[in-house]
């Protein structure tokens, strides 16, 4: 069965064309700008390419992905800018793109984020009569990720739960992919009705996507949130399932691990241990039945949503 690994690598080409037209027609009034964007744009590689998400939706639709390759740019260009802002809120401002100041990188990741999204709906590809509909979505999307992000960092550790952890996580992660594949369904011509299913879809997989991100970011032994000492879900599960007094050890745990590698190895193997997973896994998978039910509600090419079932699987796996 085709994945989104396959259907990246039969598109990654378009994708690239279309972020290097952006840039050309940035660079032809602003090349000092053109020339910022695309040293961040190498120093902000995405890990895993979820650009073709509007792919997959617009092939669901129509049966054919190609026509939101500019979808695609826009996605990698506003998580570009996303992901470089979030470094710098967690304190990792000293990783500093080839040849940028911080000033110019930050200048950077606005231009990458914002100004040139809406650049590439500009593009021949795009039909003018959805442009208004798309540029509301960039909008929509820009001001609920910036709550998200400002509900994330205000946490005081001791407070989370997974309630609020969650709400901030539909804000930074599910209101992005609500927007992306919103976005898909609206350039393939979609009912509203559907439009809305998608931006449903959307939201509950950027959800999957970040709880999946905490725990990889766990398994993999880099630790980043645990040396950042942002309030995961991870954590949150942890700290609600706790006694009270394994709730103290966990908040000192979580304390110590900006500096101790002790700390960090020992709040890792709990959050990762039997007890906390389970603990997660039934509202996990809840989100996940959530999404099955809405690719089935919605249907379409069944070579595309297939391609979404799978996708919507594996991130919803505690052990990546």
């Amino acid at each position: 069965m085709k994945t989104y690994l396959d259907l990246h690598r039969e598109f990654s080409a378009g994708i690239e064309a279309e972020l290097a037209d952006s840039l050309a027609r940035a660079g032809k009034s602003a090349p000092g700008v053109r020339d910022a964007v695309d040293r961040l744009l190498r120093h902000q590689p995405m890990k895993y390419p979820l650009s073709v998400l509007p792919l997959l939706v617009h092939g669901a639709e129509t049966g054919s992905a190609e026509p939101a390759l500019p979808l695609s740019a826009v996605h990698v260009l506003w998580w570009t800018s996303a992901c470089y802002l979030d470094d710098l809120a967690d304190g990792q401002g000293d990783a500093l793109p080839a040849g940028l100041a911080l000033h110019e990188a930050l200048l950077a990741a606005i231009v990458t984020g914002h100004l040139l999204p809406l650049q590439v709906l500009e593009s021949p590809a795009v039909p003018a009569t959805v442009r208004p509909a798309l540029a509301a979505e960039l909008l929509a999307c820009g001001m609920t990720a910036a709550e998200g992000q400002m509900d994330d960092m205000r946490k005081n550790t001791g407070e989370a739960g997974r309630s609020t952890v969650l709400a901030a996580y539909r804000g930074k992660s599910g209101a992005p992919f609500a927007m992306i594949t919103a976005m898909a369904a609206i350039l393939s011509g979609a009912r509203t009705e559907r439009i809305g299913l998608w931006r449903e879809f959307g939201d509950v997989f950027g959800i999957l996507w970040q709880i999946f991100n905490d725990y990889e970011d766990l398994a993999s032994g880099r630790h980043e949130d645990l040396l950042n000492g942002t309030v995961t879900y991870a954590l949150a599960c942890a700290l609600e399932e706790a006694s009270p007094g394994e709730r103290q050890r966990i908040l000192a745990l979580h304390a110590g691990a900006r500096t101790s590698d002790g700390a960090r190895s020992d709040l890792a193997a709990l959050l990762l241990g039997p007890s906390a997973l389970a603990y997660c896994e039934k509202e996990l998978g809840e989100f996940r039945d959530t999404a099955y039910r809405l690719l089935d509600e919605l249907g379409g090419d069944e070579a595309h949503v297939s391609v979404l079932r799978g996708l919507v699987d594996q991130t919803s796996r505690l052990r990546p």
